[in-house]
């Protein structure tokens, strides 16, 4: 079972950074793209960036030079990404959720809450 979980979220002031980070274990079927959506209330979801297992990445025009997709990391058959969020904004306040892909499907994670406020 693929199973995104993410942790990281958390309240923080405008300008402050967080991390989130998204771990998955991989199956038969190898992980081929993470990405991170995001959905504000009464808002739809959204992509926020994503990264394909051969290194291409590209985040949203929203949040480009503030936030970073990192490599993707693997150990013992489980992969790793992080989203560095800097320079944070009220409009940036949702819940953070991770997508794994496989070739036959793609699975989400419960999310986490990121709250930009003072």
């Amino acid at each position: 079972q693929v199973q995104p979980v993410e942790s990281g979220g958390g309240l923080v002031q405008p300008g402050g950074s967080l991390r989130l980070s998204c771990v998955v274990s991989e199956t038969i079927y190898e992980i081929r793209a993470m990405a991170w959506f995001r959905q504000a209330s009464g808002k739809q979801r959204e992509l926020v960036a994503h990264m394909t297992s051969a290194g291409g990445s590209l985040v949203a025009d929203s949040v480009k030079g503030r936030f970073t997709i990192s490599t993707i990391s693997r150990d013992n058959a489980k992969i790793t990404v992080y989203l560095q969020m800097d320079s944070l904004k009220p409009e940036d306040t949702a819940v953070y959720y991770c997508n794994a892909a496989t070739d036959r499907a793609a699975y989400w994670g419960q999310g986490t809450q990121v709250t930009v406020s003072s």
